[in-house]
């Protein structure tokens, strides 16, 4: 008897940061980590101010590893249930405001085509695979750290999410799940996943940095802008605020941080920073 053919699946992947959600998942969860006891003033002021160098200079590979090695030095000896936890009893206060409307209509045009719809994300599983859950999407991939045997952080990663790591986890997908790519779609804001959208036939860039744009124009693929937070639990998308209060909110936090570079690099010119 004949083995039984199965029809190929689409699946549609979606970066979180700034695709999903309006800003970095970890960066939302810092004041959280700091009502914990996790971080102090002097880092979330050091995230504020990575946060701002991407947004204006890119987040290119190695802006990213100097972030990578930052938070995982940061997280060392840190209890994985512990964060865990805190993410999931925050989840709906900090994320919710966060999530774009028009991401959330096209996961649901997704799904409801028949697609498999995935976050694919270069923040922690902890942040990730809770989110994947409250969004009701089919899946995540997102980065793991390695846990000693106390179920501690050790600095190290088991898998980082980012770059050609997304398009080798998707293959894995696709192996398992008999996805057909070239029928897929993946959404994201940034040049360093420029390899995720290369693996789809159908790249969509959304809120692109300068370096994604160029590449979306150059290649003539889809182009799109998110920019309204809806808030999930009351079903309604927020009211945009007003330019001057983002544009005073970023001055300040640019000043705080420039404030901040200048007078650490003083004390101690010999030292780099990774930001």
């Amino acid at each position: 008897m004949a083995t039984p053919q199965h029809e190929p699946v689409e699946a549609a992947f979606f970066d979180l940061d700034k695709t999903v959600i309006a800003k970095a998942a970890m960066l939302a969860f810092g004041p959280r980590l700091q009502q914990e006891g996790l971080l102090n003033r002097w880092l979330v002021v050091r995230a504020l101010w990575g946060q701002i160098v991407f947004r204006y200079l890119g987040a290119d590979e190695g802006r990213m590893q100097k972030m990578r090695e930052t938070a995982l030095r940061i997280a060392v000896g840190w209890e994985k249930e512990k964060i865990s936890a805190l993410v999931d009893n925050a989840l709906t206060e900090v994320i919710d405001p966060l999530v774009y409307a028009e991401a959330l209509e096209l996961m649901e045009s997704h799904r409801d085509a028949g697609r498999r719809v995935y976050l694919v994300s270069a923040s922690p599983e902890e942040i990730v695979l809770p989110l994947a859950r409250h969004l009701g999407v089919d899946d995540a991939i997102a980065t793991r750290a390695r846990i000693d045997a106390d179920g501690c952080y050790t600095g190290e990663v088991e898998f980082y999410s980012a770059g050609v790591h997304k398009v080798e986890a998707i293959e894995h997908e696709q192996r398992i799940h008999k996805l057909d790519l070239e029928r897929s779609f993946a959404y994201s804001d940034s040049i360093t996943d420029l390899p995720m959208l290369e693996s789809v036939g159908h790249p969509v860039a959304v809120n692109p940095d300068r370096g994604l744009l160029k590449e979306a124009e150059a290649r003539g693929w889809e182009i799109r802008t998110f920019e309204n937070p809806r808030p999930l639990r009351e079903g309604s998308v927020a009211a945009p605020k007003p330019a001057v209060v983002g544009a005073g909110a970023l001055g300040l936090g640019l000043a705080a941080g420039a404030a901040l570079l200048w007078r650490t690099r003083r004390a101690a010119p010999k030292r780099r920073w990774p930001f």
